[in-house]
């Protein structure tokens, strides 16, 4: 599967969240965000593992109990069912790749 940077396909789940899941196999699913500065993702689990590599900007991460100010450069790993939220502190661009493959967010028809 390949995918090439196109303008549509994102949604946007929550204000100033905007996602666009680029490409995904059997066990994988890899998603960008887009988020813009000042948007808060609300703490909340679920039972994929989340891997991510920040692009561009700034986020005040939690996962668990620790925070974390990460950078353009910076990368995570929250491990399946762990509390989890994240505050824009400047507009990003993160890639997250997700196991299992969340069917929630793969990519509807139209």
């Amino acid at each position: 599967m390949f995918d090439t940077q196109q303008a549509n396909g994102y949604r946007e789940p929550l204000p100033g969240i905007r996602q666009k899941t680029r490409v995904y196999g059997d066990k994988t699913l890899l998603t960008e965000f887009v988020l813009t500065q000042g948007s808060v993702l609300p703490v909340h689990a679920h039972p994929y593992e989340q891997t991510g590599y920040l692009i561009q900007g700034r986020l005040r991460l939690r996962i668990g109990e620790q925070e974390f100010e990460a950078q353009s450069g910076d990368a995570w790993c929250i491990p399946a069912n762990v509390e989890h939220g994240a505050h824009t502190l400047e507009d990003a661009v993160a890639i997250e790749v997700f196991s299992p493959v969340r069917e929630d967010y793969l990519p509807q028809p139209e």
